[in-house]
C-alpha cells in the first residue's frame, strides 16, 4: 500500500540529509549514490550499426541501492528526482527514472542550484519533466569518448604498454604540456641590460629605470652599449625634472568565481589541487549543519559553472551588506555586467555564497580548516565583485640630462574600495611606490648607477592553475572535466609534477606522438572545441545528438583502420643501471613502470628483485657521517632530503644541505630558496651567503 510520504532521489547522502530537513515530514529522501547505470566496463558498450545505440548495465556494486530505490519508490506517493542541475545531473535521473519505471514525460524532475530552505521549498512547487535535449548531450560525450577510448586504447596496449589510456580531453591536455617543455627546450636566452638608479631631491631619495635617449626608448642588448650611455652622463651636474604625469586610475574588481577561475585560484593563492577544490565546494554547495538556530544549509551556489552572471536577488542582499558593514563608499551603484568567455553555456550563476550574511568569520569554528580556506576565498571574491572601483594616485616622472632620460614611476592607493576585502594572488604582491613631490623643471642629482645584466626566460611550465586556463581558452573540455582529466595523465604517468609545475615523461611523449601522427582529429584543438559547441547544441534541441556522434566517429573510424596496420610495436629499451642485483649478481637495468623508472634484474620474472631509483646529490650525511643525504618525494610530491641509511638514520631535511659546516656553530649548512633566488644558509642560526654558482 503507497504510504503518505513522497520519495526525492539525489546523489549523495549529505544533500539528502539537508534536503529532508527543508521539506519535513511528507518527505523521505534518499541517495543513489551517483550513476546507477553506465556503459559496461567488460566491452565497447555501443552498437555502431544501430545509431550508437549505448547498452546500459546496473554498475556493479549498485544492486542493493536499486532495490532499495525500487522498495522506497513502490510504497511512495510521488517520486521526484533531483540530481544536481547540469547534464551529469539530468542523465542520473534519467536513468533511475528508468530503472524505477517512471514517466519520463511526468513532471517528477525538481533543480534548484543553491540549497537553502526557501530555494529548495520553491524548487518543488515546479517540478518538470526531464530534459531530454540534457541527457542526449550528455549520451553524445559519453558515447563518443567511449567510442575513442576504447578503439585507441587497445592499440596502445598492444603497441606499447598494458594499463595506457587515450581519450579527447586527456589527449590534448597532454599535448598542450608536451607542446610547453618543447617551447622551452628550443629557447635561447637573450641578453639584456637594465641601469636602475637612485636620485635624490633635496633630503628624500627615490629610485628611476633608464629609458631612452633623445626621448626614444631604446633597449640595452649588452654592456657596451650600457657603458654607451653611462659615458653621456656627468655625475656632477643635476638632472632636470623634464615632464611629471599625474593621474587618478581606477582598478575594477574581479567577476565572481566561475568553476575555472575558481580551480585556478585556488590553485594559486592556497595550493589546492583541482580535484581537492572540487570536492571541498562540493561539501559547501550540499549542505554543512550550523547548528540549531540554523540546521544545515547549503553554503555556496552550484560549482559546476562558466557563467559570471548574478542573480539581482544576490545583488541587492549584497548591496545592503556592503552599506551596513563598510558604509556607502565602497557599494557599487550600478549592477555590473561581465562578458562571459566564448561559448560559455550560461546555465548557472556564477559561484556565491547562499547569503552574504554568511561571514567566513561567523562560520570559522564551525567549518573544517580547507572549508573555511575555500569559503573564505569564494565570499570574498563575490562580495569584493559588488564593490567600488580602487582608486590610486599614479605618478609619471621623466628625468634627462645630455639626452639620457631616466623614468620613475609611483602609484599610492587614494581609495581602498573592493580591496579592502580581497586581492587577486597578483594584486597581492604589488605595493605602493611614493615619490617626492617633484614638479617640472626641478633638479635632482644622481647618487648612484646599478647596471645590472639579465637574460630573457623561456615559457613557464604548466601548473594545475595555468593547464586549467589553457584548456578553458582553447574551448576544450567543460568546468566538470578539468578536474578528472589533470588526474587521469598524472595517473596514467603521461605527466608528472616537479614542484607545482608538470613535466611531460617519455612515456607521455610516445603516446602523444602515436596520437599526433595517427589520429590528428583528437589532438587538433579547434576540432574538439568544436565537438564541445555541438554538444551545446544538442542541449538547445538545435542539432540530433546520433548524427554529431557520426560526424565525428566516421573520420575517426577511417583513421583507425589505416593505425592497427601502420603503428609498429613501440620498444620501449631498458637501460643498463651500471649496478648488480644484489640477489642473484645479474646487472640491473631501469624499466619504465606506471608510476615512473625503476631498478629491476635484467633476469626477470626468473629473479624479480626491483629497487626504487634515488638521486644522490653528492653530500654525505651529516648525521651518521656513513650514508649518502638522497632526493626523495613526500605523499604531496614535495622534494625532501634523507639518509640512504634510512631506517637505521633517521636524517630528514626540506632544504638541501650542502656538504658544509657553518664556520659559526658548525651546524650543517643548507641551501634555501628565498625571494630574488637562492641562498646557502645556517638552520640554527642568523648566517648566510650567497649561493656559490
Amino acid at each position: 500500500m503507497p504510504s503518505s510520504k513522497n520519495l526525492v532521489i539525489v546523489e549523495s547522502p549529505s544533500k539528502a540529509k539537508t534536503i529532508e530537513k527543508y521539506l519535513g515530514r511528507n518527505y523521505h529522501v534518499v541517495a543513489s549514490l551517483g550513476h546507477v547505470r553506465d556503459l559496461p566496463k567488460s566491452q565497447m558498450g555501443v552498437d555502431v550499426e544501430h545509431d550508437y545505440e549505448p547498452k546500459y548495465i546496473s554498475i556493479r556494486g549498485k544492486g542493493p541501492v536499486i532495490k532499495d530505490l525500487k522498495k522506497e519508490a513502490k510504497k511512495a506517493k510521488r517520486v521526484y528526482l533531483a540530481a544536481d542541475p547540469d547534464r551529469e545531473g539530468e542523465a542520473i535521473a534519467w536513468h533511475v527514472s528508468h530503472l524505477l519505471g517512471l514517466d519520463v514525460d511526468g513532471k517528477n524532475r525538481v533543480v534548484f542550484n543553491e540549497i537553502t530552505k526557501d530555494t529548495v521549498k520553491q524548487a518543488f512547487k515546479s517540478p518538470r519533466s526531464i530534459d531530454m535535449n540534457l541527457v542526449d548531450a550528455q549520451q553524445a560525450r559519453r558515447v563518443l569518448d567511449r567510442l575513442v577510448g576504447y578503439s585507441i586504447s587497445p592499440i596502445l596496449w598492444a603497441k606499447v604498454k598494458k594499463g595506457l589510456s587515450a581519450g579527447r580531453v586527456q589527449s590534448i591536455a597532454l599535448k598542450l604540456v608536451i607542446e610547453r617543455e618543447n617551447e622551452i627546450k628550443k629557447f635561447v636566452p637573450e641578453e639584456y641590460w637594465t641601469i636602475e638608479s637612485i636620485f635624490k631631491h633635496d633630503k628624500e631619495k627615490f629610485k628611476a629605470n633608464f629609458y631612452g635617449l633623445n626621448h626614444k626608448k631604446i633597449d640595452l642588448p649588452n654592456n657596451d652599449k650600457v657603458q654607451e650611455v653611462l659615458g653621456k652622463i656627468d655625475k656632477k651636474a643635476d638632472f632636470d625634472v623634464e615632464k611629471v604625469t599625474k593621474k587618478e586610475r581606477k582598478r575594477f574588481p574581479a567577476a565572481p568565481f566561475t568553476t575555472s577561475s575558481l580551480q585556478q585560484e585556488a590553485n594559486r593563492k592556497l595550493n589546492f589541487k583541482t580535484r581537492k577544490t572540487m570536492m571541498i565546494a562540493q561539501q559547501l554547495y550540499e549542505g554543512i549543519n550550523l547548528g540549531k538556530k540554523e540546521g544545515t544549509v547549503g553554503l555556496i551556489t552550484y560549482m559546476r559553472t562558466d557563467s559570471k552572471r548574478i542573480s539581482k536577488v544576490a545583488v541587492h542582499e549584497a548591496s545592503q551588506f556592503i552599506h551596513e558593514e563598510y558604509g556607502e563608499p565602497f557599494a557599487a551603484v550600478k549592477m555590473r555586467k561581465d562578458k562571459n568567455q566564448e561559448g560559455a553555456q550560461d546555465a548557472h550563476e556564477a559561484i556565491r555564497p547562499s547569503s552574504i550574511y554568511r561571514t567566513p568569520k561567523s562560520l570559522k569554528d564551525i567549518l573544517t580548516r580547507d572549508q573555511y580556506r575555500l569559503y573564505d576565498l569564494i565570499w570574498s571574491r563575490f562580495a569584493a565583485s559588488q564593490m567600488t572601483p580602487a582608486v590610486f594616485d599614479t605618478m609619471s616622472v621623466d628625468i634627462t640630462q645630455n639626452d639620457v632620460m631616466f623614468r620613475a614611476n609611483g602609484s599610492k592607493m587614494k581609495f581602498q574600495g573592493y580591496r579592502k576585502v580581497y586581492q587577486s594572488t597578483a594584486e597581492s604582491n604589488s605595493k605602493d611606490n611614493i615619490l617626492p613631490d617633484l614638479q617640472e623643471g626641478d633638479k635632482v642629482k644622481l647618487q648612484s648607477n646599478d647596471p645590472s645584466q639579465h637574460f630573457t626566460q623561456p615559457p613557464a611550465r604548466y601548473t594545475e592553475a595555468s593547464l586549467v586556463k589553457a584548456l578553458e581558452e582553447n574551448g576544450v573540455g567543460r568546468p566538470s572535466t578539468y578536474a578528472p582529466t589533470i588526474d587521469t595523465i598524472q595517473r596514467r604517468y603521461y605527466v608528472k609534477l616537479n614542484g607545482k609545475s608538470f613535466e611531460p615523461t617519455e612515456l607521455g611523449g610516445i603516446v602523444d606522438n602515436l596520437i599526433q601522427d595517427y589520429f590528428p582529429d583528437i589532438v587538433n584543438v579547434d576540432f574538439t572545441a568544436n565537438l564541445e559547441d555541438e554538444l551545446d547544441n544538442i542541449e538547445e534541441g538545435k542539432e540530433n545528438w546520433v548524427k554529431v556522434v557520426d560526424r565525428y566517429y566516421k573520420p575517426f573510424e577511417k583513421e583507425l583502420k589505416s593505425a592497427e596496420d601502420k603503428i609498429e610495436k613501440v620498444q620501449i629499451k631498458d637501460e643498463p643501471a651500471g649496478i648488480d642485483c644484489d640477489i642473484c649478481g645479474a646487472p640491473m637495468v631501469i624499466k619504465l613502470g606506471r608510476y615512473g623508472k625503476f631498478y629491476a634484474c635484467s633476469r626477470f620474472p626468473d629473479c624479480r628483485n626491483t629497487k626504487p631509483i634515488v638521486k644522490e646529490i653528492g653530500v654525505v650525511c651529516p648525521k651518521c657521517k656513513k650514508g649518502q643525504v638522497i632526493e626523495r618525494k613526500s605523499k604531496k610530491n614535495r622534494i625532501f632530503y634523507g639518509c640512504s641509511r634510512y631506517p637505521d638514520c633517521d636524517f630528514v631535511s626540506w632544504d638541501k644541505p650542502v656538504g658544509r659546516n657553518c664556520p659559526k656553530d658548525q651546524h650543517y649548512l643548507v641551501e634555501k630558496k628565498v625571494k630574488g633566488g637562492r641562498q646557502v644558509i645556517c638552520p640554527n642560526g642568523d648566517y648566510e651567503e650567497a649561493v656559490q654558482k
